[in-house]
């Protein structure tokens, strides 16, 4: 591939994170072909529409497709660059499951030529990208492997993490700043010059190892501070205090900032990403684990509490929202679905659900004679509200609207709701 030439690219996985990533390649000028297993995913990008929610995501999708260059298929084309960007999920015991990712190999693997990069941007344990080159190198033995032949490679090989907020996806993959790591040094320098056709945010290389402990690290971070918070918020409850007030006072230390508590952690990354560590050394990570014994915790907690506020009333009781944060249509690892559907099972057509993302309930509330209403529907008809998600339109209901209801608010977007007894106050503020 010249460098001054567009390449050809292969995006392997078309969901929250590939497809958007496809687009934005192809808005740069590349022509991109998008591989999913799902025929109706394909299929729907290639009529120009999209099958997520995401922020401005299907007006791009729409003009790249009638350009001509981004298009779909079920098949893995030639290409000059692969990237492959499917789910690592993980197993009952916490164990990361990288099938995924290695079909994804043995998939591309059909497809290569002299010339080529492969860049791994799902989150995936240390030595994943390592796999992947084994994986090749096994199925392609007419191919010298980087790290594996004398002189220089055919392919080079490299994993570059997204890092990326729902609801802010396109914006963050242009401008956030990308860590690329490589197999060999000469491997993230192939990787670099692709990234920085449509990467404005600084693109820093390092060891293929490196990147992959950074990108759970960052998580992992970001979970065990969430813990602190969350942890607060229990002993906040305990004490009968509001930890929504603790915070705001405690953060007014110049040296202090603590995040907001809710009902769990939920997504993809950040309640999974840790035990990939874990699972590493478990030995060495009693913080990692603890903090997401916390955050797990949390979600029985709160169906605890809920409980205690549902036994007070009589009629309907909306549960408000179900994704795993604000504004977008991802129930990934969602604590709030968990919640309401633990509480849709015990209270059956009592609970209803109000989520602006979705059409329908999730499988998980099958058989329990829960229904999805309209927030409309609810303040109509529920005097007993339980705030999981904090949506937009939930923060703009106005006071007038809920000053009778009963609330519990995990999120902490009516500060202002009043508290008609000792209980529900702390339930309300507790979050």
């Amino acid at each position: 591939m010249q460098a001054e030439s567009k390449p050809t690219v292969a995006v392997i996985g078309l969901g929250y994170i590939g497809l958007p990533t496809a687009a934005v390649i192809a808005r740069s000028g590349s022509k991109v072909v998008g591989v999913d297993v799902a025929p109706h995913v394909v299929e729907t990008i290639n009529e120009g529409r999209i099958h997520i929610e995401e922020i401005d995501l299907e007006g791009l999708v729409q003009g790249v497709v009638a350009r001509g260059l981004l298009s779909a298929s079920t098949e893995v084309p030639c290409a000059d660059v692969f990237v492959i960007a499917v789910p690592t999920p993980f197993d009952e015991d916490h164990a990361p499951d990288i099938g995924f990712v290695l079909e994804a190999a043995r998939a591309v693997a059909t497809r290569l030529k002299h010339g080529d990069t492969v860049i791994l941007e799902s989150t995936s344990p240390v030595g994943t990208t390592e796999q992947v080159r084994d994986l090749i190198a096994h199925q392609r033995p007419d191919l010298a492997m980087p790290g594996l032949c004398e002189g220089t490679a055919d392919i080079a090989i490299a994993y570059c993490p997204e890092r990326v907020l729902p609801g802010r996806i396109l914006e963050e993959l242009t401008n956030n700043d990308r860590v690329i790591g490589g197999i060999t040094p000469r491997c993230a320098r192939k990787a670099l010059s692709f990234y920085r056709r449509f990467v404005r945010g600084e693109c820093i290389t390092s060891s293929a190892r490196a990147a992959e402990m950074t990108k759970l690290t960052e998580n992992a971070y970001r979970d065990v501070n969430i813990a602190f918070a969350n942890e607060l918020s229990i002993v906040s409850d305990k004490l009968g205090l509001d930890v929504w007030e603790v915070i705001r006072l405690a953060n007014r230390h110049p040296r202090v900032n603590i995040l907001s508590p809710g009902p769990g952690v939920g997504g993809h990354c950040i309640a999974v990403d840790p035990w990939f560590i874990v699972h590493s050394a478990p030995e060495e990570t009693p913080l990692i684990r603890t903090a997401r014994a916390v955050n797990d915790g949390k979600v029985g907690h709160v169906v605890e509490h809920a409980e205690r506020l549902i036994a007070r009333t009589r009629g309907p009781v909306a549960c408000l929202g179900l994704a795993f944060k604000a504004n977008i249509d991802d129930f990934r690892e969602s604590p709030a679905l968990k919640i309401a559907a633990a509480l849709a099972r015990r209270h059956g057509d009592r609970i209803a659900v109000v989520e602006p993302f979705a059409a329908a309930l999730p499988r998980e509330f099958d058989g329990t004679g829960a229904r999805l209403i309209d927030l409309d529907g609810a303040i109509d008809d529920c005097a007993t509200f339980i705030v999981l998600v904090d949506h937009d339109l939930f923060k703009s209901v106005p006071l007038d609207e809920r000053a009778d209801k009963l609330v519990y608010d995990t999120r902490g977007i009516w500060p202002d709701q009043p508290a008609p007894g000792p209980i529900s106050r702390r339930l309300r503020l507790a979050g």
